[in-house]
Parts: structure tokens; C-alpha cells; sequence
């Protein structure tokens, strides 16, 4: 595993253990995790935990909520559903290559996941 979450504020925070391998690599490439908040309540749930989309972008996580919202390359879930970004459990994630990025979307999900949130995306 890649990180491990800890409490607090209102949400958790995803924090990225083992940095050294993903320095070495940040100047190859520009990839950075992202989390959106959905509105769905079509899901059987916990109620205090809001519903969530995990992705993986080159973009800004602004441009590519804007991009799903407008149906370009956009998954159909944050489409219909995405209400806002959650800078809060991502934005302390720097950028980094797409492998690495790819596996910190992996884990981030995994985490949020056993933590009780609904997480759709985080493949």
C-alpha cells in the first residue's frame, strides 16, 4: 500500500508514504490524483459519508471536473452526479508519473473504501 488515511476536519486525509521511488520519477511526467463528491442517493450508503468518484488526470482536477461535466472523455457517473471536487482528500498529492499516479488512484479508492465511503472509479 501506498499511503494510509488519517482523520481530520470534516474528511480524511489520503497521506503518501514511501517517497523517495515517486521523487525520483516526478520530472518524467504530470499526473495527479483527484476526488469528486457525487450526489447520488440511489446507493444503499452511510448517510454521513458523501458518495465519491476517484480519477486520475494530466489536467488540473478543475479542468477535468469541467471536461466530465461537459461530457468530454467523461465518465457518466460524475456527469450525472458530480457535484464538486474534494481538494481536501487530494490536494496535498503532488504531481507524478502516470504509473505512480495510477497506483495512488488505486490505493486513495482502496483506503476511502475500507473507511466506509462509496467510491466509484479508482481503477
Amino acid at each position: 500500500m501506498v499511503g494510509t488515511l488519517c482523520a481530520s476536519g470534516p474528511f480524511t486525509h489520503y497521506k503518501r508514504r514511501g517517497t523517495q521511488k515517486v521523487d525520483a520519477l516526478k520530472s518524467q511526467a504530470a499526473s495527479s490524483a483527484h476526488t469528486f463528491k457525487l450526489q447520488r442517493e440511489d446507493l444503499k450508503r452511510d448517510p454521513k459519508k458523501p458518495s465519491l468518484y476517484v480519477g486520475i488526470t494530466g489536467l488540473t482536477p478543475d479542468e477535468r471536473f469541467a471536461n466530465h461535466k461537459a461530457g468530454i472523455k467523461a465518465a457518466s457517473v460524475v456527469k450525472r452526479y458530480g457535484i464538486r471536487l474534494l481538494p481536501e482528500l487530494y490536494g496535498h498529492l503532488d504531481a507524478m508519473p502516470f504509473e505512480a499516479a495510477a497506483q495512488m488512484e488505486k490505493d486513495l479508492a482502496e483506503d476511502l473504501r475500507r473507511t466506509g465511503y462509496t467510491v466509484t472509479g479508482g481503477h
